[in-house]
């Protein structure tokens, strides 16, 4: 098929899968957010499925008493201990474990070494300082940082398309008082804002993603201004208010769509921005409540414990490539969507 025939977002795509390095990265990075998104089924201290004495359980899915498995108590049942182990081991009993046999908050009682404890069969990437596995805690601190990303990203995207949106097109003294708003409000300490309110409200997730938010948007802001202000002078948009169009139909059906090339350019780098503002602010102790899985978190462990390189050395490796992957991704997205390349 010939490209002349293609559509723009189709010749668009094929431009970005000509980019092999930012192709691969695309792919690469979606199967580890995808793998991710299951962490519970592949790293996870309770079995994904258990038979003891001809009874069916689904650990996984909701607590069992150890008196189930012979023990004498009934509180949840810890898989990891050796009795139960034993219990499952006899003929006809059996327990399915996930590939990783441990939860980001678990606690391993029965490690061999004292803590934090260096690689091993049990622990492929050791343990932190309170015994907690290494390898669990970056899968599920991985989940929670792009999750984080994604929502800090649509929120300031939404953010900065309406707010560049009213400026480029209304432009006169809605654009002035805008752009010294902005002016004023980029103007103000974040971090020292970040420090008052962590000390005033209960840290959380939910709290970072809306105080971030508040200055995440002002970057795009610009750059929607931009092409607004440029694409409301054009031929097409001054035939649409001839036609009797309004303002709201003229943004939405016919500028938004030929200025989204900053918007979908700005997502990957966007994506990485919010990821090392989250990693930062837990390294800090400013970020996600205590006992969260962090990148950031396991920084800071690295740091206060020297001699287990294998700490710093793993987080340092996950946020390494997964600032890459968004960064060759963000690459190959400019480049598909640069306007001097739409004929090649």
């Amino acid at each position: 098929m010939s490209t002349v025939s293609l559509s723009p977002s189709r010749r668009a795509w094929q431009r970005f899968r000509r980019n092999r390095l930012g192709y691969w990265s695309l792919l690469i990075f979606c199967v580890l957010f995808v793998l991710s998104l299951g962490a519970e089924l592949i790293s996870n201290d309770k079995p994904l499925i258990a038979r003891h004495h001809g009874q069916w359980y689904f650990p996984i899915l909701h607590n069992v008493p150890e008196t189930h498995f012979g023990g004498d108590f009934e509180t949840p049942t810890d898989y990891l201990d050796p009795f139960i182990q034993q219990q499952f081991a006899q003929p006809g009993n059996f327990a399915l474990y996930p590939l990783n046999p441990y939860h980001h908050s678990t606690i391993n009682y029965f490690a061999k070494e004292p803590n934090p404890s260096a690689p091993s069969a049990d622990n492929w990437l050791g343990t932190d300082d309170r015994g907690r596995d290494v390898a669990a805690r970056l899968l599920y601190g991985f989940r929670i940082s792009v999750l984080f990303a994604l929502a800090l990203t649509i929120i300031g995207v939404l953010l900065g398309v309406i707010t560049g949106a009213i400026q480029g097109f209304f432009g006169g003294k809605t654009d002035l008082w805008f752009q010294r708003f902005i002016e004023i409000w980029g103007s103000m300490p974040e971090l020292y804002l970040l420090i008052i309110f962590s000390a005033m409200f209960d840290p959380s997730v939910a709290l970072l993603l809306i105080l971030l938010s508040l200055f995440g948007w002002m970057g795009l802001s610009d750059y929607v201004r931009a092409e607004f202000l440029r694409n409301r002078q054009l031929d097409y948009v001054r035939a649409a208010r001839a036609m009797g169009l309004s303002n709201g139909q003229i943004i939405w059906r016919h500028i938004l769509p030929n200025s989204l090339t900053p918007v979908v350019t700005f997502l990957p780098f966007r994506m990485s921005a919010a990821i090392l503002a989250l990693t930062s602010l837990d390294f800090l102790g400013l970020g996600v409540p205590p006992g969260t899985p962090s990148l950031g978190e396991l920084l800071a462990q690295g740091k206060n414990n020297i001699d287990a390189w294998w700490i710093s050395l793993s987080t340092f490796a996950v946020l390494v490539i997964t600032l890459l992957l968004l960064t060759f991704m963000g690459d190959a997205l400019r480049d598909a969507l640069d306007p001097r390349k739409a004929e090649k």
